[in-house]
């Protein structure tokens, strides 16, 4: 048995032996079946929660602007600069990635009237 496994685990048998269609096997099971067992921290790709659609735009430099709908976020009457940076950051974190850093933020009109979010961020 333990040189069995020795074999497994140097992958010395040849090909189109049964040893070697089990490995092939076992990886491939691991590989389609772990993300279904298993949070690997991937964010998902929509923009889940969210009711109107997001846009994102370079600034040019090496950021972003992010603009989404004002009632998409959610920020309690009398927030921090620190609160509404958190809740902005949340707000974008579908479209951008973990590490993106809210650098300034405004709020703004669109063409039918309604309250945006305009935001700039930064590796």
């Amino acid at each position: 048995m333990n040189k069995i496994l020795k074999s497994y685990f140097y992958w010395t048998y040849p090909r189109g032996n049964v040893h070697y269609d089990v490995m092939v096997t076992l990886i491939l099971l691991f590989i389609f079946v772990t993300p279904w067992m298993w949070d690997y921290g991937a964010k998902p790709t929509s923009a889940a929660g969210l009711t109107h659609p997001i846009q994102v735009v370079s600034d040019g430099a090496h950021g972003v602007i992010v603009s989404l709908d004002a009632s998409d976020v959610r920020i309690p009457a009398g927030a921090t600069d620190s609160e509404v940076k958190r809740a902005l950051r949340r707000a974008i974190e579908p479209v951008t990635d973990d590490y993106m850093i809210v650098e300034r933020w405004q709020t703004t009109m669109d063409g039918q009237g309604n309250l945006v979010w305009k935001i700039w961020a930064h590796r």
